[in-house]
């Protein structure tokens, strides 16, 4: 029988130790599909709502060569009777350059967790984009391998010739752009920082003077959204969005301008 010291003889004459080399090779069972978001999916919370499960997110770009321009062109809550126009792609109009479009990347799971996306995004097209079109803004890399898709209005005619109307609606007094909406959003770029959320209303068309200020507490905004400061002092600063940002009213001036003159007799 051998003892300790027989035994570290034949360890010590044996072959050596080697551990297996995994260098370039990838974890198993790694997501092959991917969201783009530019709205309300840049922000954590509102992805989390979906997923239930907490998402990381790679701040990212698409490309101007996409051929679209973010807008308020998608009219949210129609079905609900809550009705405002959230934000989309459209093709440019008239007089108008394609520009690109800053949000975020983020991984899907699995089809259930697609299909939950999918149907949050109801009044959406899922489209895949070129991942070529697609770069990293901070530090963190994009996946090399997989699918990227994002998510355009249904109205919207993918197809349409060179110069053909673009079927985008905006914004008006029944579907006025809200404030709580344009809030999620711009609290998910503030996250990424205020450069990628000047950005972003740099990089949005469409900004309207159809603006409810629906806050829980319109004339106490940081009682109820911490970034309500910040918020606005990029958008009564930043344009497009500063033009009509003094136009933005609070409920009751809202509906005494808008609504109640559109209901008038004549």
């Amino acid at each position: 029988m051998l003892g300790f010291a027989g035994l570290a003889g034949l360890a010590a004459g044996g072959a050596p130790a080697r551990a297996r080399d995994f260098w370039g090779e990838g974890l198993p069972d790694q997501p092959a599909d991917f969201l783009f978001g530019y709205g309300t999916l840049i922000s954590e919370p509102s992805r989390t709502a979906t997923s239930r499960r907490r998402v990381v997110a790679v701040p990212a770009r698409v490309s101007a060569r996409f051929g679209l321009v973010r807008a308020f062109v998608s009219r949210g809550g129609a079905r609900s009777g809550a009705g405002f126009t959230a934000l989309g792609l459209r093709h440019p109009r008239d007089g108008e350059e394609p520009s690109s479009i800053n949000g975020v990347v983020f991984p899907v799971r699995d089809a259930e967790e697609m299909a939950a996306f999918d149907r949050r995004e109801g009044g959406y097209q899922r489209v895949e984009v070129d991942p070529v079109l697609v770069e990293a803004v901070g530090w963190q890399g994009l996946p090399h391998a997989g699918r990227v898709w994002i998510y355009v209005p249904k109205g919207i005619d993918l197809g349409r010739e060179a110069g053909a109307p673009d079927n985008g609606v905006l914004p008006d007094a029944a579907f006025p752009l809200v404030q709580s909406y344009v809030d999620v959003v711009l609290q998910g770029a503030l996250a990424e920082g205020g450069a990628f959320a000047r950005e972003l209303i740099e990089t949005t068309f469409d900004w309207s003077p159809f603006w409810l200020d629906d806050r829980p507490t319109p004339r106490r905004p940081w009682a109820a959204t911490e970034q309500a400061g910040a918020i606005d002092r990029l958008l009564a600063s930043v344009e497009p969005a500063a033009s009509q940002f003094r136009n933005r009213l609070y409920p009751e001036l809202y509906a005494a301008r808008h609504l109640m003159d559109a209901t008038a007799p004549r």
